[in-house]
């Protein structure tokens, strides 16, 4: 098999009438790539989740061309079970990046729940139970107690996501907030991305504010960028969004270099602009949203 015809099978979907060629064949193939001055294709990054049951680092899918099904369990309707289908939305997203195949479900989900997922630019989730047809690994995404506890039944591993607590008029994690935080729901998506899923966030006004106008800057900033011609994304800042991703799913790590994007005087904003659009694959903030706006 040829390097050009290795890469088409190595990106096939699974149905494909090309076999993937097996892990002891790519050594070899990728000496005879480099010989014939083609770059050999590689499997790609390897995305690591922390697995609540052991504490240790895990790949989220150990099989690149298998199946990883994420399996979210949301209770009704507050914000610690709307963090909780945000952390599978996320990691979904994460997956897909760094080319792997998902499949998000979440049984048994209140339809007030979805409904809020929705507004939070969360994918829909099918309902299903079990491991599910040709599925290589499940990975449950949890709220904290149940993980922690071990509660969440069925193999593959767990991710923990820590409660939200809200602090702002009215009180507790099963107040009124979490619908009538809805009202601009992407800054609330910004608001929880913000804090490491595995650490409790505690929202307010001020950090709803806060959100909102990073947000509302960020955008201003990506309709301006785009006037200007078009770069790539610096590969050194390509590696470091990947780096930040693949390791747990450090989305606070991604917002941190986006705003060092922003300020390096070095980079031109056509490629700020492109960094921020690919940035938003995994964010899903509506970054672009302004474009073509007057400033």
């Amino acid at each position: 098999m040829g390097c050009v015809l290795l890469s088409d099978a190595l990106n096939r979907p699974p149905k494909a009438l090309i076999p993937a060629p097996s892990p002891a064949t790519v050594p070899e193939i990728g000496a005879r790539c480099l010989r014939a001055g083609v770059r050999a294709p590689t499997l790609g990054p390897v995305l690591r989740i922390l697995d609540a049951r052991t504490g240790e680092p895990v790949a989220a899918a150990p099989a690149r061309r298998g199946l990883t099904r994420i399996e979210a369990r949301a209770g009704g309707l507050d914000l610690t079970s709307l963090r909780v289908l945000l952390t599978a939305d996320v990691l979904a997203r994460a997956l897909e990046l760094t080319g792997a195949q998902s499949w998000t479900t979440a049984p048994r989900q209140p339809a007030e729940l979805r409904t809020a997922a929705n507004a939070l630019a969360v994918r829909p989730f099918e309902e299903a139970h079990g491991p599910g047809a040709g599925a290589a690994q499940v990975v449950r995404v949890v709220a904290g107690q149940d993980g922690e506890d071990g509660e969440a039944g069925g193999e593959g591993p767990v991710i923990a996501v820590a409660p939200v607590v809200w602090t702002g008029p009215g009180s507790g994690e099963h107040s009124p907030a979490a619908s009538s935080l809805l009202a601009d729901p992407t800054a609330l998506r910004l608001a929880l991305l913000s804090i490491p899923y595995g650490r409790s966030a505690t929202l307010d006004e001020g950090t709803m504010t806060q959100a909102a106008e990073r947000l509302a800057g960020w955008r201003r900033d990506v309709a301006r960028w785009a006037r200007q011609p078009s770069r790539p994304v610096p590969e050194a800042v390509r590696a470091r969004l990947a780096e930040a991703w693949d390791e747990d799913l450090d989305v606070p790590g991604v917002l941190r270099v986006l705003e060092a994007v922003a300020a390096d005087p070095g980079v031109a904003d056509g490629a700020r602009f492109e960094t921020f659009a690919y940035a938003d694959r995994l964010l899903a903030l509506e970054l672009a949203r302004d474009l073509g706006t007057l400033a």
